[in-house]
This record gives C-alpha cells, sequence and structure tokens, in this order.
C-alpha cells in the first residue's frame, strides 16, 4: 500500500468517525441544558457571566469607524485564501 493510498483511507476514516460523533451529539442532545436555552443564536460566549461589560454597549469605545473593521476583516480573509492557494 502506498502512501497516497493509506492517506485517503486515513481521511475518509476521520471524516466518517467525525461526522457519525457530530450526529450522535446532535440527535442524544448530548451537552445542552434545558435551562440555559439561548435559542438558535446562541454563540460560545453567550454563557460568559457578565459579558455585556464586554461589548460596546457597555463603555467600551472602538478608535476606528465600523468600515474600518469590516475592510481588515475582508483582508484578512483574503490573505488566508492566498496562502492556502501557496500552499496547495
Amino acid at each position: 500500500m502506498n502512501i497516497r493510498k493509506a492517506g485517503k483511507i486515513l481521511t475518509i476514516t476521520v471524516a466518517s468517525v467525525t461526522l457519525l460523533a457530530a450526529l450522535y451529539i446532535m440527535f442524544t442532545r448530548a451537552g445542552l441544558q434545558d435551562s440555559l436555552d439561548f435559542g438558535a443564536g446562541a454563540y460560545y460566549y453567550a454563557d460568559i457571566p457578565e459579558f455585556d461589560k464586554y461589548t460596546e454597549s457597555a463603555g467600551v469605545a472602538t478608535g476606528l469607524p465600523f468600515i474600518v473593521y469590516v475592510g481588515l476583516f475582508l483582508a484578512w480573509g483574503a490573505l488566508m485564501y492566498w496562502l492556502w492557494k501557496k500552499i496547495g
């Protein structure tokens, strides 16, 4: 068995196990607590106590206009895409 075929088999195995684990977690609702139902828009930080004090509404001011942050985000994405294309 050559290394390319072994890599393909390993990739398919890992992807299959990951998919099965994700489906099992979703169907058994593992890890969910009924008392903490944040709804469909719950992000990972939703359960941090007093999270609002870290948001802009709590008095944290930003130094740049919002469009600058959007531009930086898109530039970062473009850079990462370019790097992926360069690697592959």
